[in-house]
Order: structure tokens, then sequence, then C-alpha cells
């Protein structure tokens, strides 16, 4: 099989590239010199994410969605394309197991065809409500196959199974991260992820929804670390294949988030108790060795300061609203000063 052709720049591909987290990718891999395609099929993507990259010459997006083959040339991909919020991956849970499973078929052809190296965003979820605290990447989880997240956990879990198999039946080289909760600036403000429901809550006066008691756990990652530790399992030796947790060991209670943005926001907000949710899990804490003795990375933004640059990003949007480029200060600030 004849091999792609090697640029003195490499090429890089982004599926999810207009994400929230993709957008972040996308502007350090620009910064960093390499040719960047950006792929969104823009269910939950927002050209508004990537508007202030548009006219980079080293930066393309085209609108596509990867559950349908892609022929491109690229020497990596970094597979980040999936909707990661239970609101979103829920509407069409048909088409977000696709999108996990087709979609990871596909890029692994393409990876293949290639050459290239590719990596895969999985995530905490593949967990489920785990009976393991903190969650080590040994422990193989306790998930419901057949409840409202399973399009989504069990979506990510066959694409690792896939990413596995191609590297021991194709030797492709593959590199497999699991994601805790993050956030930052260009979150999805109606994405229905905690930090962004309080912080709008908050800022709109409106009351804080709370499920349960506001006990279970979470741990909560800043954008511009999290993308760092991307760069650093992309750049591994091939031998690193993972999976590797990636995220903040920090645990804080869903309760102590909502009384830290009401006073970071100076909202008025009330709390107020609902039922919580089917599934959801009570905890969710990541061990990071791993990623520290391979990666020799960890979390350095501590949670205060993220959610002061978050607050101040969606704040600047119920202000100026949907606009053609992002140009938010705090929306790359933040990623440049920790690259």
């Amino acid at each position: 099989m004849a091999k792609n052709y090697k640029y003195d720049i490499p090429r890089v591909l982004v599926t999810g590239g207009a994400g929230f987290l993709g957008s972040h990718l996308c502007e350090r891999l620009v910064r960093e010199g390499n040719d960047v395609l950006c792929i969104d099929n823009f269910y939950t993507g927002r050209r508004t994410s990537i508007g202030h990259l548009l006219d980079d010459p080293l930066f393309e997006l085209m609108r596509h969605d990867i559950t349908f083959p892609l022929y491109i040339e690229a020497d990596e991909i970094y597979n980040l394309a999936c909707p990661a919020s239970p609101v979103h991956y829920q509407h069409d849970p048909v088409q977000t197991t696709k999108t996990s499973v087709h979609g990871a078929i596909n890029m692994l052809g393409l990876a293949k065809r290639l050459d290239a190296k590719i990596m895969q965003a999985s995530t905490s979820e593949i967990y489920g409500d785990p009976a393991s605290h903190p969650q080590v990447e040994e422990y193989w989880g306790n998930v419901n196959a057949v409840g409202p997240r399973a399009c989504y956990d069990e979506g990510k879990r066959c694409a690792e199974t896939l990413f596995f198999d191609y590297h021991r039946q194709h030797k492709l080289r593959i590199k497999v991260a699991r994601i805790f909760n993050t956030y930052g600036p260009r979150m999805h403000p109606n994405d229905g992820r905690v930090v962004s429901n309080f912080i709008m809550q908050a800022l709109r006066g409106d009351p804080i929804t709370v499920y349960g008691e506001g006990q279970q756990t979470r741990s909560f990652c800043y954008v511009s670390d999290l993308i760092d530790g991307f760069i650093r399992m992309m750049k591994s030796p091939d031998k690193v294949t993972g999976p590797i947790n990636l995220g903040n060991p920090d645990e804080k209670t869903i309760l102590e988030l909502a009384e830290t943005i009401i006073r970071l926001t100076g909202s008025k907000s009330k709390i107020i108790y609902e039922e919580l949710p089917e599934d959801d899990p009570l905890q969710r804490c990541p061990d990071i060795t791993r990623a520290k003795k391979t990666l020799k990375w960890q979390p350095n933004i501590p949670l205060e300061d993220g959610l002061k640059e978050t607050v101040a990003y969606f704040k600047w949007y119920i202000e100026h609203g949907a606009s053609t480029r992002d140009r938010h200060p705090a929306a790359s600030r933040r990623v440049s000063e920790d690259a």
C-alpha cells in the first residue's frame, strides 16, 4: 500500500472541529504551524467557534458527517466528532451511536489508507456509574446497556474496541484518551451540562437547578489543560496507545459548584432541587497516574480561575449573542497562556 506523501507542514484532520473542544484544538494546532482541516456537520458545532480561524491560510473548514466515508489526505487525525452532552446525544440516540461506531470505522479506514496516526476522544462515560473510585483505566465500568445514556456510553465503548482491533489487526498507530468533565469558553449555552447550565441560570437570575441533594461529585478540567493533554498524547511514542484518563482529579460536589458560581457571578439566584435523572453517575473522578507518568501531564488551572474565564465568556455571549466571528478575548487567552 502506498503511503501518503509527507509534507514539511503536518496535515492534521480534526473531526468535530467546530465543537467546544474541537475549536480549541484547531486553534492550538494552527498556532503551532500545522495545516488543519476541520470537519463538522454542525449538528452541535458552531461556525462562530472557529470563525476567527477562517481567514488563516493554515485552516480549512469542511461540512461533512463522518458516518459517511471521507477521502482526504492527512498525517494525523483527531476524532472528536460526537455530541457529548445528554441533551444533545439523547435527542437522536440512533445517530449518536452511528457517529461513534460508523464514524470510528470510517476514520480508522482513512487512517489505515494513509498510514496516519489517529486519536480517539473517548469519555469517562464508558465507566458508567462507577463502583470503583477514583476511576483507573483498568476498571471495566458499570454501564446500563439499555438505558437512555447507552447510545453515548456504549457507542464510545464500541469505538474503543474498534480502535484497539485496528491496532492489533492492522498495526495502526492509535491513541485513546478518556475525557472527564471539561469546561471553558465556547461551551454551548444550551447543552445541558452542569457548568454551562449553572452559569447561564446565575447570569439570568433564574433558579439554579440541582438534581438530587447535590452530593454527587464531578471533577472539572479547564479546556486549555485538556487540549495540552491531547497534544502530548498525539506526540507520545507509538507504543503509548492508551487508554489514558485526561481530567482533573480535584473532586467537587455539584452543590459546591453551584454555590461557587453564584458567588463568582454575584447572582441572586436561589438553588432548587429536582429528582436525579436516570443513570446519572453519583461519582466521577479520574485517576491520572498514567497520564502523569506517560505524558508528563496534569491539569494546572484551578477551578475558580477557570470559572472566572468561563463566566466572562457567557456574560459576553449574553450581551452580544451569536456572531459570525467569535473574538471574545477570554475564548483564546487562557489557551495561549498555557501552550
